[in-house]
């Protein structure tokens, strides 16, 4: 069964940093495009980032442009996000997927077919 599992959320302020972490199990990731979204209250799903497999290539959001990092440890079968300069406007629910047997950068989230159950960031002014 395969399974993404985030943690690293938390309530922060304005200008503060989180990491976020996703460990995969139950199938190995390596190989695929793995990406992080969010979902505001009352908002659709968007895009965050995302890595090819050995994270060569990276796309943002320009929302998040020069303020997150996105990574991955395939060892680990992981993919990390380390958002810096966090605004209240990054206040989400923040979810790893993966693009299985994506090999491509894609903002999509239909393109996406694991995905993990989500971490609350919550950022005050």
């Amino acid at each position: 069964q395969v399974q993404l599992v985030e943690s690293g959320g938390g309530l922060v302020q304005a200008g503060a940093s989180l990491r976020l972490s996703c460990a995969g199990s139950g199938r190995t990731f390596s190989s695929y495009t793995m990406a992080w979204f969010r979902q505001a209250p009352g908002k659709e799903r968007e895009f965050v980032a995302a890595t090819t497999w050995n994270g060569g290539r990276t796309s943002y959001a320009d929302s998040v442009k020069g303020r997150f990092t996105i990574s991955r440890d395939n060892a680990k079968n992981a993919v990390y996000l380390q958002m810096n300069s966090l605004k209240p406007e990054d206040t989400a629910v923040y979810y790893c997927a993966v693009d299985f047997p994506g090999h491509i950068l894609t903002a999509r989230a239909d393109e996406y077919d694991y995905w993990g159950q989500g971490t609350q960031v919550t950022v005050s002014s």
